[in-house]
Parts: structure tokens; C-alpha cells; sequence
């Protein structure tokens, strides 16, 4: 370990006026679970460390009539065990509750987990110049690709490790970006990008910007959600894949879908062909199997992880019959 400067930020315009300072190498520290152990695998190497942590404006979670807003500085235990969200937004929930260890959910935040950096261990290698790191070589695409996509394996097979990520494109989430210029809120959807628009980057960040605040629409009456995950250790891991589905049901027909998988492509992936084929089916008439197929279509698997495809179309499966139980017992939103 080398040594660098250790800056706490008394505000959000403090800390973007440390980003935004002389030149020096500066990285936002949140949580730390994931910055740290890149400069230990000597992945990164800032010179100076600006901590968000004492900036109480960008923690805790607030209610409100229109939508919810969620501090990026909010640790995940903290918004896995909110009545509101795990009333509101179980997914949200189920996703925060999924994360690693309690020890790690007790200090990671919101906001880290949106923007940690994959877990591909040729981009964890520093022995590897791979392009994710401005290399000319993806390692992972005739290598070891156990973990890795079956979308979108061209440039960079990485998968996308958030699984707050995968709920919050599911529940139409936004956040809000503040740098010393002012400030932007977009779709946490268009907040993240894959390799095709930036191989070395996962989000849009600029390099004097902060993740501020996360913002979820309130839902209408009829709304149901859930998130699932399957991984290789039930203790603790990322995720082999993952799904949010979110469901607006009213007379017992669906209004509007919302079905995002995760661990299997560079960013949480939104499944159209399955969502256009719920909107506007009845309850009684959807075909689960069909919902399931119309989920993965498209994967093109690697040469070792080819079980994703039948992995997610059984998560998607159980989500959707999930979801469906629910609206069974509880009757359709009228």
C-alpha cells in the first residue's frame, strides 16, 4: 500500500470542488468496500481520497407523495430494514438485503454499490492489460469466462456486479448528478453504460461530478415488485444472475412491465420482447413459459457459461409466478 491524502468533504460543494481541484489524482470514497480493495490490486492509484461520510445531506431515506428519495451516502442494511421501502419497493429491499455480508451491508452505500467497478478477475489482475484498463485485449472472451455475459460479449464481457442496480431500472428510478457546474438527473437506466459507449468507464460520471441522490417514482395502486437472485455461495457473492420484474396490474390485466436481468451483460439488462409481451395480457392468459424464452432471447454464451441462459429463464420464471401468486390472492388492482 502506498500512501495518499485522506480529505473529508463538509459538503456536496466541498467535495466537488476537491474532484474538481489541482490536478492531483482525487477519487470519491464512500462505503470503501470496493475502492479499497482496487488500490490494494493496484488497479487504481488516487492521490488523494475525498470522503463523503460526514455530508448528511446526502444520506437517509425520505418519503414523499410523488416518489421516494434515497441518499447515495444511505448504507444498504439501512434501506434494506425501511418499512416504507420494503412495503413500497421490496425489490429495492430484496436487492439491499442481497449484498455480500451484514458486515458489508453496514458500511457499503447506496451509491457505491451503483457505481463499483466489475469483478472480472483479468480487470482485478494487475498483470493484465485488458481493455477495460486501456488495454487492446479482452482476456475473458477466449479465456476463463465462467462469470462473465451472454449479451453483448463483443468489446468486454465484464458483467455489471450492482444488484441495487438491477431494482432500480426495474422501479423507473432517477439520479441526480451534481459537479461544480450545477447539477443533472437522468434515468439510473441511462446513468449506466456499457462498453459499447465507454469500455473503461460503467457510468456517465464526469471526473468533477457525485452521485447525489437516487429518486424512485411512487408507484400506482396496482404495483407489485420482487427481485431474485441465484449465486454460487448462499452466504455471500455476486450475483450468477438476477432479476427484477415489476408489474402494474389493474382488472386483473397487466398495464405496464418492467423485467430487468443482471450478471448477465456489462449493465442490468432490459428484457423489451418480454416486457411487450405481458402489457395488456390478462392475468389468466400470460404464458410464463413464453415470458421466460422471450427473457434470454438473443444470448450468445461464452464457452463457459452457457447454464446462464436456463439459470435466468428460471429466475424470470419464479419472479413472474411470484408476482402473479401475489396478484391471485390478493385479487387485481380496481
Amino acid at each position: 500500500m502506498y500512501g495518499f491524502e485522506f480529505v473529508s468533504a463538509q459538503d456536496v460543494v466541498d467535495a466537488c470542488n476537491l474532484l474538481d481541484g489541482d490536478g492531483e489524482a482525487v477519487s470519491i470514497i464512500a462505503g470503501g468496500t470496493d475502492l479499497l480493495g482496487e488500490i490494494k490490486q493496484g488497479i487504481v492509484r488516487p492521490e488523494r481520497l475525498a470522503s463523503l461520510q460526514d455530508i448528511e445531506d446526502l444520506q437517509g431515506i425520505r418519503v414523499y407523495d410523488e416518489g421516494t428519495l434515497i441518499g447515495a451516502m444511505t448504507i444498504l442494511a439501512d434501506i434494506a430494514a425501511n418499512a416504507d421501502i420494503g412495503k413500497t419497493f421490496p425489490a429495492l429491499a430484496e436487492a439491499c438485503d442481497s449484498v455480500a455480508t451484514p458486515q458489508i451491508r453496514n458500511v457499503g452505500t447506496l451509491g457505491g454499490n451503483l457505481c463499483q467497478r466489475p469483478r472480472c478477475w483479468y480487470y482485478r489482475n494487475p498483470y493484465f492489460d485488458c481493455r477495460k484498463k486501456g488495454g487492446d485485449t479482452c482476456f475473458a472472451i477466449e479465456g476463463l469466462n465462467k462469470f462473465h455475459a451472454i449479451f453483448d460479449v463483443g468489446v468486454c464481457p465484464a458483467v455489471h456486479p450492482s444488484d441495487t442496480a438491477v431494482a432500480l431500472v426495474a422501479l423507473d428510478a432517477r439520479a441526480l448528478l451534481i459537479s461544480s457546474e450545477g447539477a443533472r438527473m437522468l434515468p439510473v437506466e441511462d446513468f449506466l453504460v456499457g462498453p459499447d459507449v465507454d469500455v473503461t468507464a460503467e457510468n456517465i460520471l464526469h471526473s468533477d461530478e457525485i452521485l447525489a441522490e437516487i429518486v424512485i417514482p411512487s408507484p400506482l395502486q396496482g404495483n407489485r415488485n420482487v427481485f431474485l437472485k441465484a449465486k454460487e455461495r448462499q452466504a455471500m457473492d455476486f450475483a450468477l444472475a438476477s432479476v427484477a420484474l415489476s408489474l402494474d396490474v389493474n382488472d386483473d390485466a397487466i398495464t405496464r412491465a418492467r423485467a430487468v436481468i443482471g450478471g448477465v451483460a456489462p449493465v442490468p439488462r432490459r428484457a423489451f420482447d418480454a416486457e411487450e409481451a405481458l402489457v395488456g395480457k390478462r392475468i389468466d392468459d400470460i404464458d410464463s413459459q413464453q415470458i421466460t424464452r422471450l427473457a434470454v432471447k438473443g444470448a450468445t454464451p461464452l464457452s463457459d457459461n452457457g447454464y446462464k441462459v436456463r439459470l435466468t429463464s428460471g429466475l424470470v420464471l419464479r419472479a413472474l409466478r411470484t408476482l402473479l401468486s401475489e396478484v391471485g390472492r390478493q385479487g387485481g388492482a380496481r
